[in-house]
């Protein structure tokens, strides 16, 4: 039942995409000066966020195509395209950090969206929960989102330890790899987009 490879795919994607270590300093910054029980609660929420708006995208994907009246190898292409714009911000260390405000809880905005919950993320998940043609794909596919969420709750949760620990450089060391592979799949998406494009020509 359980596909195993379904599960790794979509994890390992979503992980470069969200980038729980990239997203760590910019937690750090914005929850900056906070009690360690409010940094956590902020962990928690922005999680939840982020997890409610991908839910919805991922159950929803289908109804939301064919309402635009959008092809999925079209959206598979537009979806390559916007991962590469995040792997190529990942490789060349652009980042614009937001800054915190006293009217929006950062917890929700920007941190569970659109940092955490953002395009990238979340058409991998449509494109994820279109091609799992079976009950166990499906299994897998939503068992890799929430796999996903916990770990970004746990890196955001002990990010005092994590920073502690890997150092600065570390931080900007799996942010390249991660950008690295981000670019591979994205390409790897745009050439199977076009090439369905071209097949059902």
């Amino acid at each position: 039942m359980f596909d195993v490879a379904v599960f790794g795919s979509l994890f390992l994607t979503l992980f470069v995409i969200m980038d729980p270590p990239g997203i760590t300093p910019i937690f750090l910054a914005l929850t900056a000066g906070r009690p360690a029980k409010m940094q956590r609660r902020m962990a928690l929420q922005a999680v939840a966020v982020a997890f409610g708006v991908i839910a919805v995208f991922g159950l929803l994907g289908q109804q939301i195509l064919d309402y635009l009246h959008v092809s999925v190898p079209a959206l598979m292409i537009a979806g390559g395209l916007l991962l590469l714009l995040i792997a190529l911000d990942l490789l060349t260390g652009k980042t614009d950090e937001p800054t915190q405000t006293k009217d929006v809880n950062v917890a929700l905005v920007p941190l569970g969206m659109p940092l955490l919950a953002g395009p990238g993320a979340i058409v991998s998940v449509i494109l994820a929960v279109q091609h799992a043609d079976s009950v166990g794909s499906q299994i897998s596919v939503w068992s890799a989102i929430i796999a996903m969420h916990i770990v970004l709750w746990l890196t955001m949760r002990y990010s005092l330890l994590i920073i502690r620990v890997i150092k600065d450089g570390g931080v900007v060391l799996v942010t390249r790899l991660a950008g690295m592979m981000l670019s591979a799949i994205a390409v790897q998406q745009i050439i199977n987009g076009v090439t369905q494009v071209i097949q059902s020509a």
